[in-house]
């Protein structure tokens, strides 16, 4: 849902208007008290913040743990978290119905500014996205959290073993008929994708014949890898199955695939009428590794619990609430 083609993003956003109002499944904020690191800061009282997110777990995620957080700080919270699709949810931040939301770095630049190519590094590609947004749409963009949802490579504990390969420049330890791909039917064409990553790791042409690529809906990949269907399935890097499905991640140890790091994106005039809100989130994004939110994502989309729950849980497993 994070990574629109730029063309289809722009034909979704004309629809779309403030005077309709967003379609979300917000629910009641759960009460809190800030606690340890955040028992200082500045509180909210009096401010009215509406808070955001994408229809997809992690998203969702994160925009419930804002909402506890600015709750507990005074704030009057509008929960309007679960917006359906990316180009709707896009389109009330920048028009104001949204105040705060969650977004990755890489979609900033490559989708919403539509800018053709990834930036390379983690800080540059957010030093680019940031002055941009800032300049064009009146967002900032507060510091990104370590934590980086990009595309990757997974193989099974059982193929790792096998092979003694740990990283994407392994791939050629793996003999030609068994370097088999599980992959999107995008991410089989596109500029970003297989072609690119094959060619970049020495793989590329015949290397890695037609028959040896095959495509499955998202979601299926996980299972079909973690099945032996394919020796290479395509990932997001936190996705709470490759935890479940005891998968482990190649390291894309040439850099190949852009950045995806999250950062709460708040409306410009909001973010500087109340940088408390930095000052309360910045701890928290600091804690948002990788590790962290695959586990986080598996208690929803695994163990089926509400994305609210599991906010709350952490927040307090963490001492940012009580």
């Amino acid at each position: 849902m994070r990574r629109w083609p730029a063309l289809a993003l722009a034909g979704a956003l004309l629809p779309v208007t403030a005077g309709c109002g967003l379609g979300t499944a917000g629910g009641a904020v759960p009460d809190a008290t800030l606690a340890g690191p955040l028992e200082g800061v500045e509180r909210l009282d009096g401010a009215e913040i509406a808070v955001g997110s994408k229809n997809f777990s992690e998203n969702v995620l994160l925009g419930k743990m804002t909402l506890i957080l600015l709750k507990a700080a005074g704030a009057e919270v509008t929960d309007l978290t679960n917006i359906p699709g990316s180009a709707p949810a896009r389109q009330a931040h920048v028009e104001g119905e949204v105040d705060a939301m969650w977004e990755y770095t890489g979609t900033g630049w490559l989708v919403y500014l539509g800018r053709p190519k990834p930036v390379k590094g983690k800080e540059a590609q957010y030093d680019a996205v940031r002055e941009a947004d800032l300049q064009e749409n009146d967002l900032t963009w507060l510091p990104p959290a370590p934590m980086n949802n990009t595309y990757a490579f997974a193989i099974t504990q059982a193929s790792a073993d096998k092979y003694g390969i740990t990283k994407l420049s392994e791939i050629k330890k793996v003999p030609k008929a068994e370097r088999t791909f599980c992959i999107e039917s995008e991410f089989a064409n596109r500029s970003d994708g297989l072609p690119g990553m094959l060619e970049t790791y020495g793989v590329g042409g015949d290397e890695v014949p037609g028959a040896n690529r095959q495509v499955y809906q998202t979601g299926a990949i996980y299972d079909a890898t973690a099945k032996g269907e394919c020796t290479f399935g395509e990932v997001f890097t936190t996705d709470g199955r490759i935890i479940a499905l005891d998968l482990q991640v190649l390291e894309d140890d040439k850099g190949y695939f852009p950045n995806y790091n999250v950062s709460l994106v708040v409306r410009s005039a909001v973010a500087e009428r109340y940088p408390e809100i930095g000052a309360i989130t910045a701890p928290v994004a600091e804690k948002l590794t990788d590790d962290v939110m695959s586990r986080l994502n598996a208690q929803i989309d695994v163990e089926g619990q509400e994305p609210e729950d599991v906010a709350l849980a952490w927040l307090q497993d963490e001492g940012f609430v009580e």
